[in-house]
């Protein structure tokens, strides 16, 4: 019975002593702005996608000119993820996977010498988009 009580209180003490979010009308104008301004949307959930400059062949193009593999006769796919930001700039560049021999690196490299991007739009406004990309290595 004591293992039961105290059971109880613990529940209790953890229902009241655990944070919440608070209701969405006490959220102020000024934190709905910076919630909304940091958000960063997917590809199909916005109006008008982001685009490299020239359109995908020629960021196909562009990674063929200045991607240098480390290794002869690499071939492979190195799939890299990034957010395209308001002002068409890119951040948080991640490889999510690679083929070995530091092409990871390479490709980070080569993603940060990327031209600024048209940024996607969401209601006629700039918006942060995550992009993944499939680096094609022969």
């Amino acid at each position: 019975m004591k293992k039961f009580l105290i059971l109880i209180v613990i529940c209790f003490a953890q229902n009241a002593f655990s944070q919440t979010e608070p209701p969405k009308e006490y959220i102020s104008d000024a934190e709905k702005a910076i919630i909304e301004g940091n958000q960063v949307y997917n590809t199909a959930g916005i109006d008008v996608r982001p685009e490299f400059p020239g359109g995908v062949e020629a960021m196909n193009s562009f990674i063929k000119q200045n991607f240098k593999s480390p290794k002869e006769g690499l071939k492979g796919k190195v799939y890299a993820m990034f957010i395209i930001e308001k002002d068409g700039s890119l951040s948080d560049i991640k490889i999510l996977r690679d083929i070995g021999y530091e092409t990871g690196a390479e490709a980070i490299r080569v993603i940060k010498l990327f031209p600024k991007w048209s940024p996607g739009k969401q209601n006629n406004k700039n918006v942060r988009v995550l992009y993944s990309i499939p680096m094609v290595i022969n």
